[in-house]
């Protein structure tokens, strides 16, 4: 009988990444839409706590002033990214110079006269059908972003009768207390992630940021946000926001000292605040296995890519929280904690669902 279930098991488990796979271009808007949908409502009531002269903001207000600050931000990145885009074409004829001598230099030590130029080397390259993959990536991109902001609307509309769906769908009013106290509990963890990895975020990308202007390498505001928002994504994240600032420096500088002081100074900054501060806090509150981390996102990266990436700790945050509270797959939170112990849900453990 075991051996059944561990079967069906097995195939619902398949069955759920086919379909995550599958309808990625349906499923992955709304999955987008429903974390914007949640960081809004959240950011909203972060406003509605302040007081002003000892009242609080009404949530109306508070809603369409979180609102414009998204907007704000989306605004925000969309003009840094155009801005530097620019920057790049202005300076490219200085980037390829620099770069086919570093090229005649490290060919000519190991023995090779002529160099090929970056013009030789860009005819290699079958630009049609790199123009053709480009252009599809920006239709998708477009297309989904169009979706993801209908589902946003209609999240919003139909915000105000959630609570009443949940309550006609839980019915008993015992099991009803239950199911909202695991509701909050998800809630207050993953605010807590998001809370945690954003000032994180922050302090990497303002000190990385002022490292960059310092040194003075070109377009330090975008790599600070690219920095910022790589620093979502674990480990891998890290890695490949140190290499590109660092890789730019090859193509700006005529020497190499540049290069090792940015790549070692970003590396300090990511240690310091990615490997000794921030787990001092994720690791009092989430408790969760860095080896599962590192193989959830894999895992996210193979059927969303980079999205699936940003959303992989997340997703392993909810899973470990509801897996907690049953006690079928108990076993699981364990193995997904950093310790085995569940500490910050065992208020909980003599009511489970």
């Amino acid at each position: 009988m075991k051996i059944v279930n561990l079967g069906i098991v097995a195939l619902m488990v398949m069955l759920t990444f086919y379909l995550l796979i599958a309808g990625q271009e349906v499923i992955l808007p709304f999955v987008i839409a429903l974390v914007f949908w949640y960081l809004i409502n959240l950011l909203a009531k972060s406003y509605q706590r302040l007081e002003i002269s000892g009242h609080n903001m009404p949530g109306w207000f508070c809603f369409a002033l979180s609102l414009l600050s998204f907007v704000a931000m989306f605004w925000g990145t969309v003009k840094v990214i155009s801005m530097n885009v620019d920057g790049v074409l202005e300076v490219a004829p200085t980037y390829q110079a620099n770069l086919e001598s570093k090229m005649n230099s490290l060919l000519a030590y190991f023995g090779i006269e002529q160099a090929p130029t970056i013009e030789q080397l860009i005819e290699q390259i079958n630009l049609r059908q790199f123009i053709s993959s480009t252009a599809l990536s920006l239709t998708s991109i477009v297309a989904n972003s169009g979706l993801t902001l209908i589902y946003l609307a209609f999240l919003f509309i139909e915000q105000k009768n959630m609570d009443k769906k949940l309550s006609a769908l839980i019915g008993e009013n015992g099991k009803q207390e239950g199911v909202r106290k695991l509701l909050r509990r998800i809630s207050d963890d993953v605010r807590k992630y998001v809370t945690i990895k954003l000032i994180a975020s922050l302090c990497t990308g303002t000190l990385s940021f002022i490292f960059l202007l310092v040194i003075g390498v070109d377009f330090a505001a975008f790599w600070a946000l690219l920095i910022f928002l790589l620093n979502f994504i674990p480990t891998i994240g890290s890695i490949i926001a140190t290499i590109f600032p660092a890789l730019i420096t090859l193509v700006q500088f005529d020497t190499l000292g540049p290069f090792f002081l940015v790549a070692g100074g970003l590396t300090s900054i990511q240690v310091l605040i990615g490997n000794i501060l921030e787990p001092k806090f994720t690791g009092s509150t989430l408790n969760l296995s860095p080896t599962i981390i590192l193989l959830n996102l894999s895992l996210w990266g193979v059927i969303w890519g980079i999205p699936g990436m940003f959303l992989s700790v997340p997703f392993m945050v909810i899973s470990m929280i509801v897996f907690s509270h049953l006690p079928q797959t108990r076993t699981i939170a364990v193995l997904l904690s950093s310790d085995g112990r569940l500490s910050n849900l065992e208020e909980d453990e003599s009511k489970p669902l």
